[in-house]
């Protein structure tokens, strides 16, 4: 049996509900019938404009439907996507062009970049498409993540990759035709795939959060609630903003949400076990995966957790993936999700060095434990600021941290920036007890500052330059 193709999933939903709605933007809605032909069109302007077969075509655009039909058209004659957020500075944009060498760029209707906007592009369009036989081994598209050297790094994806996570993804968590899930990551971060593809891959419809409403917490809730999602899935500090300015536990949960996910970060062990409490029908699932690997573990929280003291495991592997463990705690990955290479460099053989350190608890299940790159020698000792961040997180009245090290020799310090939880807020004494209780005396923090929220990159991560320049480090 010939194994289908990401562009296929969206033809499969045509032929068989063409009236079942594919794209919520606003209040508009696309079926799918129309999103298949809305394809074929743009895949024959692509064609039209030049781009064929293993060309990239780089998306600089606010997400839409129209977005969404012209990645389904370069998957169709064999073209590699290339999305980028429109948060995005041009400078960084000529970076990313400089790396992929775009055969065409489609951007925003504002000019401000050489390339064609969707509307110049669709009216190239001729009649008929191009037809064009993928292989499943082939690019499907690249995304782009910052790089040590300070060069963006293109994440090369192929089809089988892609969908050895969604086929996973759908079956664990039982996705249905009549969902609706959340699209809150931009189109270049990797969590997109499960809300657009998993969607797809049931005939469920995906609804495009709006750039304006990323960090707006009410407006996040409001989103969750009125457009009547099935289907959550973000980065954790998402959810907290939304639950600490936004009122997502204030009264009942949402009306139809069934699923709740969370992956990008950890999710501090209090926050998430109030989020447990409040939806005890929803079900959560922790996953975890470099952009390298997309999803390779997984963990259910379920009510057993509710009585947990340690940090929330990243769980187990999954979509058909293998997970080792090297001698010094690093988390490898092998399997099928694991990227085709970087763009421009040689392809990537055997198993992902993720940089991130794991060790398994007493039941098998695979816990965080920090970044290999940020492990530092402090006071003659090596430590992992990971671990400590761990650590505050199940302090009661922590709601998030992050811990850096601050100065260098013998000035260098522990400098961990707390967002206190509902409460009365702790103190630089009451976190250096926790320390010694759950640490060496020397992985104990030597300063403390409170703030009201972590600064954040742009995909919502944790933004550690941020807080280190915070810290005078």
């Amino acid at each position: 049996m010939t194994m289908p193709l990401l562009h296929d999933l969206v033809r499969a939903q045509a032929a068989r509900a063409p009236h079942a709605i594919a794209v919520h933007h606003g209040e508009s809605a696309m079926d799918y019938g129309t999103l298949d032909e809305l394809a074929r069109r743009y895949a024959a302007a692509l064609a039209a404009a030049g781009v064929g077969p293993g060309d990239r075509v780089l998306l600089w655009d606010e997400k839409s439907a129209h977005l969404i039909g012209l990645m389904q058209a370069a998957l169709r004659i064999g073209a590699i996507y290339v999305p980028v957020s429109p948060a995005n500075p041009a400078q960084r944009v000529a970076r990313i062009a400089d790396s992929c060498r775009p055969r065409l760029i489609v951007r925003g209707s504002s000019g401000r970049a050489p390339g064609v906007t969707l509307d110049e592009l669709l009216a190239l369009a001729p009649r008929e498409a191009p037809a064009w036989e993928s292989d499943p081994d082939d690019p499907a598209y690249v995304l782009y993540t910052s790089g040590t050297s300070g060069e963006p790094k293109g994440v090369c994806v192929s089809h089988r990759n892609a969908l050895a996570f969604v086929a996973w993804a759908v079956a664990a968590t039982g996705l249905r035709s009549d969902d609706r899930l959340s699209n809150h990551a931009p189109l270049n971060f990797d969590l997109s795939v499960f809300d657009l593809y998993g969607a797809f891959a049931v005939g469920a419809s995906v609804d495009l959060v709006p750039s304006d409403l990323s960090y707006s917490p009410e407006g996040l809730v409001e989103f969750l609630r009125d457009r009547g999602i099935t289907c959550w899935y973000s980065v954790p500090s998402a959810l907290q903003l939304m639950t600490r300015q936004g009122g997502l536990l204030d009264g009942p949960p949402p009306p139809r949400l069934r699923l709740c996910v969370f992956a990008g970060e950890s999710f501090p062990l209090g926050e998430v076990l109030r989020l447990r409490r409040s939806w005890p029908l929803v079900r959560m699932f922790n996953w975890y995966g470099p952009t390298e690997t997309n999803v390779c573990t997984s963990y259910e929280v379920t009510e057993a957790d509710l009585d947990r003291t340690r940090p929330l495991p990243i769980g187990t592997a999954c979509s058909g993936d293998t997970i080792l463990l090297d001698e010094t705690g690093e988390i490898l990955v092998d399997g099928p999700t694991v990227m085709l290479g970087y763009w421009g460099r040689p392809r990537h053989r055997g198993p992902y060095r993720t940089g991130d350190l794991g060790r398994y608890d007493d039941l098998g299940h695979l816990e965080y434990h920090g970044r290999c790159d940020t492990m530092v020698k402090l006071r003659g000792h090596r430590i992992e600021p990971g671990e400590v961040e761990a650590v505050l997180l199940t302090h009661p009245g922590v709601a998030d941290a992050v811990v850096v090290v601050a100065g260098s020799g013998l000035t260098a310090r522990l400098h961990a920036f707390v967002v206190p939880g509902p409460g009365e807020p702790p103190t630089f004494l009451a976190m250096k007890r926790h320390c010694a209780e759950h640490l060496p005396t020397y992985m104990s923090i030597d300063r403390l500052t409170l703030v009201d929220e972590l600064p954040r990159t742009p995909n919502g991560k944790t933004d550690r330059r941020a807080v280190l320049a915070a810290a005078g480090g």
